[in-house]
């Protein structure tokens, strides 16, 4: 470690740290400590991510729509298309959630029977009322990732692995870290510690803002007949299912959000259980093998928007927390409204939208 003192040392190597750390470093100098041997082996390498306009809710839109011409531009995404579906009882649902997203900015269109079949041949008949939104595509995790990791690096900043907080203490105008190898010195720590981020603040001398992390369980399936590579994202619109095609398999997961400890998490068979069943109430399609499953926490704040700013108390220490399942769709967007925030810079044009007082820890009291 060559710096003796660093502007800006960030805890967590994942997509939230390493887009913000990637954003930051050609302005200062930066250091990601990682706990794992490797960035992003927890939420981020488990994701089954997608960019959908509407996922999140209405006041995560706008992060996500700034995002886009990033990820397509770069050559992040590539085109799906989600639908949204339900039976004859739950269109109030359905009604409700195209009045949710009307003034949003969103491209959604409401499909009967017929064009539903045509777009998810496989799905029963009693599914028969979708929302179709096109602009839905699948994410290239680990190349936005890697480029984010790269752009760091190229830009001089570090990032030790295997490098837990265990201790941080604010002295005078600088942090004292410890993380098992020499002390780390900082002038701005930033929280970006997805599951662990409520652990960190306490670490910090910080009040936890209440992050709860849910697990999430996916599911690769080999199905008879193999699902179309075409069919587009399927999303129950009560949240109890979604599925996807990928690589000649299923990827399926029951929407589960199981409270849980900050872990290395695993799918428990209830979840698995769950998944395959509500699968057979929705596709006519045989189920050969499970190959593979998994999970990963998504962690919330307790009104499910993101938390970015700077702490009450505690005004070297930022939070970047609480991204919930859709942290890597909005990547490009949160990081740079962080380093606008963190810099005392104005709003560029993919911030320009966002109001960043809507996501201010300051809102908790």
């Amino acid at each position: 470690m060559s710096r003796t003192v660093y502007d800006f040392a960030v805890i967590g190597a994942g997509i939230a740290g390493a887009s913000l750390a990637a954003e930051l470093a050609p302005h200062a100098s930066v250091v990601v400590l990682e706990a794992e041997d490797q960035p992003g082996y927890h939420a981020t390498g488990r994701s089954a991510a997608f960019w959908d306009e509407c996922y999140g809710g209405p006041d995560i839109v706008p992060f996500t729509l700034a995002s886009g011409d990033f990820l397509r531009e770069n050559g992040f995404l590539k085109q799906r298309g989600s639908l949204y579906i339900g039976r004859e009882q739950d269109r109030a649902e359905l009604d409700d959630f195209m009045r949710r997203f009307a003034k949003t900015g969103v491209s959604l269109e409401r499909l009967d029977p017929s064009s539903l079949a045509q777009k998810a041949p496989i799905l029963r008949s009693e599914w028969c009322d979708a929302i179709w939104e096109p602009a839905c595509a699948d994410i290239d995790v680990a190349g936005l990732h890697s480029h984010y990791l790269k752009r760091l690096s190229k830009a001089g900043g570090e990032v030790l692995t295997r490098a837990p907080l265990r201790s941080a203490r604010l002295v005078g105008d600088v942090w004292q870290l410890d993380c098992g190898r020499e002390e780390i010195r900082a002038k701005i720590l930033i929280n970006a510690a997805g599951a662990w981020a409520d652990e960190v603040a306490v670490i910090a001398g910080a009040r936890p803002l209440g992050l709860t992390p849910l697990r999430r369980t996916v599911l690769q399936l080999r199905v008879s007949p193999e699902a179309p590579a075409t069919l587009p994202l399927v999303l129950d619109i009560g949240g109890r299912f979604y599925f996807k095609p990928e690589n000649g398999r299923l990827w399926l997961s029951p929407h589960d959000e199981a409270p849980s400890a900050p872990c290395d998490a695993a799918p428990e068979e209830i979840a698995v259980a769950e998944a395959i069943d509500r699968l057979a109430d929705v596709a006519d399609i045989q189920i050969e093998q499970v190959e593979r499953k998994w999970a990963g926490l998504r962690t919330f704040a307790p009104d499910r928007l993101p938390i970015y700013g700077r702490d009450r108390a505690i005004p070297h220490f930022f939070w970047f927390a609480g991204q919930g399942g859709w942290g890597i769709q909005t990547a490009p967007a949160s990081a740079r409204l962080a380093v606008q925030m963190l810099l005392d810079q104005p709003a560029d044009a993919m911030t320009k939208g966002i109001n960043a007082e809507t996501y201010s820890p300051l809102r908790f009291g």
